[in-house]
């Protein structure tokens, strides 16, 4: 009760309050709405001084601007407001952006077509700072995977992406170039308590394994990677070396076509050392042509795959094949300086190249100039195309801090026409910051 009266006491000494002084009531309220109606203008017309001096340390919808679209790869939408120093990133699960139109089939946003027939191919980032190579063909239902690097580790970041683009859980090519980590841990990948592997070859069916015909390691990755080929091979997968392939022994071919019509086919070149043995394990790698016809007149397009060829196996490559010019070129180990060399570079004159690397990484060399990509890789390359897109940047090795530089590399073939698209940005190589203060453009 008590309550109640002290309640109805007050509310009357306000009742008189207003009554003895209705002027400054209104006065009071006149001056409210005045500073409201100013906090409202300086909001509309100087939103940077709102921002500054009445902002509480968030962010009004209109204060921030979107500096990073998603794309349809794994990457993050961007933005970062227009009068401080905030950001935010929203990551976009791989293709999970798709606007599919649904008369036409294709994204609006990147080009990919959901149509049986269409052709891409994916230069896939890791998710660590080892370099290493990955790439994902994809041609209507057909699915080819050349390499899973670059560690055990890997294993999850490249199933994440296969399984955007793979619907039926089978792989129907599987190629691994040569037997080094950064080529084949991913196939193998981690073990989990219960005994479970995450690698590639234990997680997907798996229709035929083309692999290197020659080694010399003994590693601990390559005998795991061994028993990861057994377990697919007893389920079904079939397996052959690249020598096999060329010499069509075996069940195995030289050319596999990749649709029905048989416009898209994958080619086994001839390679010196899948006969001959060397000391140096990169020149083992298997090399891949692969080639879409051209219809109705058009000229075929074709991709060149080398693993990690080095000098001696790039020019065995070019005397013992017929090589054309390309579209598109996997940089030569990584954009190494041992590699891409002129005498194969002035037979396909790349239109694009795509290096799987992180720029700048000391992790094979402190030698700055030769770090991937390696400036005497650009010095090359720069005769034939300034389109160079580079999957990862390093920041620091030590301290294992590395961002993406395009991210994952992806090109759509459409009626005769290539789209680059990449998940970070499709900024080319010699326009990067990192490029300008580590390379120069010949």
């Amino acid at each position: 009760m008590s309550g109640k009266k002290s309640y109805k006491s007050n509310a009357k000494k306000a009742a008189r309050a207003a009554k003895k002084h209705p002027k400054a009531v209104l006065v009071l309220a006149v001056l409210l709405v005045i500073i409201v109606a100013a906090v409202l203008i300086l909001w509309v017309l100087k939103p940077e001084l709102f921002h500054k001096y009445l902002g509480t340390g968030g962010h009004f919808w209109t204060e921030w601007e979107v500096t990073r679209q998603a794309d349809c790869g794994n990457g993050s939408k961007s933005r970062e407001c227009l009068y401080c120093d905030a950001t935010e990133d929203e990551i976009i699960k791989g293709s999970g952006n798709h606007e599919i139109d649904e008369t036409s089939g294709i994204c609006g946003v990147c080009g990919y077509n959901n149509n049986a027939e269409e052709l891409s191919i994916h230069f896939l980032e890791l998710g660590n700072k080892y370099t290493g190579d990955c790439t994902l063909i994809k041609c209507g239902n057909t699915e080819v995977l050349i390499d899973a690097g670059s560690r055990k580790s890997s294993a999850s970041a490249i199933r994440s992406y296969i399984d955007e683009y793979c619907e039926d859980g089978k792989l129907d090519y599987v190629i691994a170039t040569h037997a080094h980590q950064d080529h084949i841990a991913g196939f193998v990948g981690t073990k989990d308590k219960s005994g479970k592997q995450s690698g590639v070859l234990y997680n997907y069916e798996i229709g035929t394994i083309i692999q290197f015909a020659g080694h010399n390691t003994t590693s601990t990755i390559y005998k795991d990677y061994v028993k990861a080929v057994d377990h697919a091979k007893e389920n079904g997968a079939q397996v052959y070396t690249a020598k096999e392939c060329c010499e069509k022994q075996n069940g195995a071919k030289d050319i596999y076509y990749l649709n029905e019509n048989k416009t898209v086919s994958l080619k086994i070149l001839k390679s010196h050392y899948y006969y001959n043995e060397t000391n140096d394990e990169n020149d083992y790698s298997v090399c891949v042509l692969l080639t879409q016809k051209g219809q109705n007149g058009a000229k075929d397009k074709n991709f060149l795959f080398t693993g990690d060829l080095e000098k001696k196996g790039e020019s065995y490559l070019v005397d013992m094949n017929d090589l054309p010019e390309v579209e598109l070129f996997k940089g030569g180990h990584h954009g190494s300086y041992t590699a891409s060399t002129e005498k194969l570079l002035d037979v396909i004159k790349p239109k694009n190249v795509a290096v799987c690397c992180c720029c700048g990484t000391t992790e094979y060399t402190t030698a700055i100039e030769n770090t991937f990509p390696a400036q005497a890789f650009i010095d090359r390359v720069a005769k034939y195309t300034e389109n160079i897109y580079c999957t990862t940047l390093m920041l620091d090795y030590k301290a294992g801090e590395y961002t993406s530089m395009n991210g994952n590399i992806m090109f759509y073939i459409h009626n005769g026409e290539l789209t680059v698209k990449c998940s970070n940005n499709d900024i080319i190589l010699k326009d990067t910051e990192w490029f300008k203060k580590n390379r120069v453009w010949p």
